[in-house]
């Protein structure tokens, strides 16, 4: 097997390793024209948490950057049978499997043109394990050819470290995938110094992320999927709803299972889990003055959540009352037309 040139794995990195580098390298700005003096002023805490924070970051890339590019990659064509997901996944499924096709159909057709990443499995030394390139490895099985890949030498750590900082170039993952990606790393024992520089995060929006992952079990937030609309405030919404309802598991995993059965996307299963937990806000009662086109008074219409009242004024409104209660078969055969229509 003959070697190409070796190349680092943060090399794929992207975004984060990139920005971190070009403000590294960045000249030192002019100093500032001294602004005069306030009252107030941001708090030496925060601004030597934020410089933690981006210290851990950087620690983390460089220590990963030199662990690997110690190591003997190189590029090579496997048996895609050979090779097992990572055991931190860091996806869920598409709503639409057309999107994949898509990119089955791409690959098939111009090729593959990046390696995935992969290293031998802890435990077959015959086999394994994918680092990130999931959709290419997959896309490779059911096509039946062989997969472009790099292997190297890294550790549990620095794989999900290595699947993080990768995916922080990416749009896609959605807010819920990258939280449960925390979480599998969380049962790992991975440090949440190691967390942060995966994920590019703060304690703070780690903080929220396990709020979430500890108080919805992971086959909940596997049985909604990505919602790739439902972004961290109604995520932590739900959590805290599930906090505050007895029995809340219990009757989310019953709507979600009728929601399966019937093919609802997973923005649309996340609704129907909230909504099965969260009182519905209270209907106010409403009025509504009743005139025919003369603009004589009929009436008032009046409605709660569950009741309708008409009360008459005068003698044309009495009739319009009668008239309404001779209406009524019509209108009940109309409604149940109109819902059998939008509910075939």
């Amino acid at each position: 097997m003959s070697k190409s040139p070796r190349k680092s794995i943060v090399a794929s990195f992207g975004l984060l390793s990139a920005e971190l580098e070009s403000s590294e390298n960045k000249p030192d700005p002019a100093p500032p024209t001294p602004a005069p003096a306030q009252s107030g002023r941001v708090g030496a805490g925060v601004i030597g948490a934020a410089h933690r924070a981006i210290g851990d970051i950087r620690a983390e890339r460089d220590r990963l950057r030199a662990i690997v590019e110690s190591g003997e990659g190189w590029i090579q064509d496997l048996d895609p049978h050979a090779i097992d997901a990572s055991p931190y996944p860091d996806r869920l499924p598409d709503d639409d499997p057309h999107d994949f096709e898509r990119f089955k159909r791409s690959l098939e057709e111009e090729g593959q043109k990046v390696p995935i990443q992969v290293r031998r499995h802890p435990s077959s030394s015959d086999r394994y394990q994918v680092v990130y390139g999931h959709r290419r490895w997959r896309a490779a099985l059911e096509l039946g050819r062989t997969v472009r890949a790099i292997e190297v030498e890294i550790s549990d750590l620095d794989l999900v470290l290595a699947q993080g900082i990768e995916n922080a170039s990416r749009q896609d993952l959605t807010w819920i995938e990258r939280a449960l990606f925390a979480s599998r790393m969380d049962d790992a024992g991975i440090k949440a110094r190691h967390i942060y520089a995966a994920l590019s995060i703060e304690d703070a929006e780690l903080a929220r992320m396990r709020s979430v992952y500890r108080t919805i079990p992971a086959d909940i937030i596997e049985a909604i999927g990505r919602a790739p609309k439902v972004g961290r405030p109604r995520w932590l919404d739900l959590a805290k709803t599930i906090s505050a309802a007895p029995n809340a598991l219990k009757v989310v995993r019953a709507a979600l299972s009728d929601a399966n059965e019937a093919n609802e996307t997973s923005d649309q299963r996340f609704q129907v889990a909230l909504k099965a937990i969260k009182p519905p806000p209270e209907a106010r009662n409403t009025q509504i003055a009743i005139s025919d086109t003369s603009g004589t008074r009929l009436g008032v219409f009046m409605t709660s959540p569950r009741e309708v009242r008409i009360s008459a004024e005068g003698k044309l409104g009495t009739e319009f009352v009668r008239f309404i209660e001779e209406e009524l078969p019509d209108l009940v055969e109309r409604f149940t037309h109109s819902r059998n229509k939008r509910n075939p």
